[in-house]
């Protein structure tokens, strides 16, 4: 598939609580949405892939037939599982072009990966303006979803963080046997990406260029952030979930 990474998941109990300590950790944190009542916010870089910060209502679970009704099999489960894990990593995304969204969903289908539809989503940004994309999830709620890009595009011209943070450079992943070929043609050839094997399926850590400091890991919420490692200390993991 031509996708590369779009955004890594970090499932928090309580989004402003988590807000705050990452500012402290020297992250410059956006709301996605208005803030009174956000459940997500952005951990931006001037280009690749974005954190996410992100929280559920305790009601969830109630939505889980409805979510695989509208999203597809597997869909429900995934976000009830995204609360259920406690805090941590909990999902991560591919882009792909927006005028290939649905060729790439027909040609995992036909790999025997199977996809739920196509679901179009827009969410108004505190300043106003009204962002649109598409997602899809695969039936294994283990495996990466899928996105289409932010219309209009959000990365920004210029991102500073306090803490030196340029990029994330690198998402290691744990990846059981079964989940091997599915994972692969999900995120492709993207770097980014560091699969190892694994008992469960999914983020285990994220490097990121540029950090200056050591981070507090009580201020992290669960997440393994590490400043990033040469390229060539990780390139042999790459495609160690195949062997």
């Amino acid at each position: 598939m031509a996708t590369s990474c779009s955004h890594v998941l970090l499932w928090v109990r309580d989004l402003h609580q988590a807000v705050r300590d990452y500012r402290k950790l020297g992250f410059k944190v956006d709301y996605a949405t208005a803030e009174r009542k956000a459940q997500h916010a952005h951990i931006w870089f001037t280009e690749g892939p974005v954190v996410e910060l992100l929280t559920t209502p305790r009601s969830a679970r109630w939505f889980k037939w409805p979510i695989e009704l509208m999203a597809g099999r597997g869909s429900g489960r995934r976000m009830i599982r995204w609360s259920e894990s406690g805090e941590g990593f909990c999902d991560v995304a591919v882009v792909t072009d927006r005028h290939a969204f649905d060729r790439e969903l027909t040609a995992l289908r036909k790999a025997g990966v199977p996809v739920g539809r196509a679901i179009g989503w827009r969410r108004t940004k505190p300043d106003g303006q009204e962002i649109h994309f598409k997602f899809a999830y695969p039936a294994n709620d283990r495996l990466p979803f899928i996105v289409s890009p932010y219309d209009p595009p959000q990365h920004p011209r210029e991102s500073r963080h306090p803490n030196g943070a340029t990029r994330l450079s690198r998402v290691r992943m744990g990846v059981r046997a079964e989940h091997r070929e599915a994972a692969r043609r999900i995120v492709g050839d993207d770097p980014t990406f560091v699969l190892e094997p694994g008992e469960m399926t999914g983020v285990r850590a994220i490097e990121i260029t540029g950090l200056t400091a050591d981070l507090d890991p009580a201020l992290l919420h669960g997440a393994v952030v590490l400043p990033a490692r040469p390229m060539a200390d990780a390139s042999h993991v790459h495609g160690s979930a195949g062997q």
